[in-house]
């Protein structure tokens, strides 16, 4: 298998997980890890991997036809940018870019260079969500009808120890709740409208600590999301799902909920729900239970990316779905604000 040069800039947890799976893949040739902290520059020691005090001297020297871009997310503008200016592609660690302009800014540049921009919004590459894909484009659930989200569960003291998760952006709204607008996106479609309101009545930080959010699909399906990190709650994609290695999975719990005119679907579970006969709430309801492949998303993920490099793919979640996404989550913050309800437009111009 032909292997694509991939770098990757930022060496913090989540670099290090791109940073693991592309070691670990067989399509990728880790090039050089772009880091100013000593840290990085140990870690890259260790692996054998040329290290980079700068990402744009990685550029240069190892000259990658891809990057993973894992830096702060007030960076990830900048740095996704320049790299497509030179020509190469990118995976940006989700949200996008910190803010809609900047976002725009990456889709602008990655449509002005021909070149892909891609971003990392994970559970798109879960066998779990391809098998719930192929479940809702196949028309089992028929016409969407409602979609509920919960994301809820506890983060321990010790985790707000550093100051910015106690601070506006810091909470899990932008952290959490953002991976499951865009499961619900991916799943159906573009949402048109939200309403919400935020709390943080419990640890009375700057950040919110609680979430309620109601949504309207372009299709005319309605969504209710709420997300909380202060409950005893295991009901979230990444307990339920057994994503992250660093979860203790709870098998037998669903997060996700979707129904339709013909059926409805959990997740992750995958439980299909369908009236044979007769439809309608006197007669028994079926349920059918369909067991993926288990997989590391990030894993598919950075084989995806170089498949996308090759031509020989189109992407999952290009710039535009991460600029869709950030969209939808910075509306949530906006309309707890105003108290109404938050249009999205979607605006695609930058492609023209």
């Amino acid at each position: 298998m032909k292997k694509i040069p991939i770098g990757v800039i930022g060496a913090g947890l989540i670099g290090r997980t791109h940073i693991e799976r592309a070691m670990a893949a067989d399509n990728v040739e880790l090039v050089g890890i772009a880091d100013p902290s000593p840290e990085a520059q140990a870690l890259a020691a260790t692996l054998g991997v040329p290290w980079f005090e700068h990402y744009g001297t990685m550029l240069q020297v190892a000259k990658p036809r891809g990057v993973v871009v894992a830096t702060p997310n007030v960076t990830h503008a900048d740095v996704a940018v320049d790299c497509l200016a030179h020509k190469v592609a990118v995976l940006v660690e989700k949200p996008i870019a910190d803010t809609l302009e900047n976002a725009r800014r990456i889709c602008a540049a990655a449509a002005a260079h021909g070149v892909p921009a891609l971003v990392g919004h994970q559970r798109r590459y879960n066998p779990i969500m391809r098998q719930a894909k192929s479940i809702v484009e196949a028309g089992l659930l028929g016409r969407p009808v409602s979609a509920t989200a919960l994301c809820t569960w506890l983060k321990p003291d010790e985790y707000f120890e550093t100051s910015w998760r106690r601070q506006a952006g810091g909470g899990p709204v932008l952290i959490n709740l953002i991976h499951d607008i865009d499961l619900l996106r991916f799943l159906f479609g573009e949402i048109e409208s939200l309403q919400a309101i935020t709390s943080n009545s419990v640890r009375r930080f700057e950040v919110e600590d609680t979430a309620a959010v109601m949504l309207r699909f372009r299709n005319g399906a309605l969504g209710t999301v709420s997300v909380s990190d202060t409950t005893a709650a295991p009901w979230n994609w990444d307990l339920s799902a057994g994503e992250a290695e660093r979860f203790p999975r709870q098998d037998d719990v669903n997060s996700h909920f979707f129904s339709g005119t013909e059926g409805s679907l959990t997740l992750p579970r995958l439980e299909l729900w369908r009236y044979r006969d007769h439809p309608g709430w006197h007669d028994a309801i079926t349920v059918e239970r369909a067991v993926p492949h288990i997989g590391c998303p990030y894993a598919e993920q950075i084989r995806h990316f170089c498949a996308v490099i090759e031509g020989t793919e189109q992407p999952v979640c290009s710039a535009e779905d991460g600029l869709r996404t950030l969209e939808a989550t910075l509306a949530v913050h906006e309309a707890a604000r105003s108290g109404g309800t938050v249009q999205l437009d979607g605006d695609t111009s930058w492609g023209a």
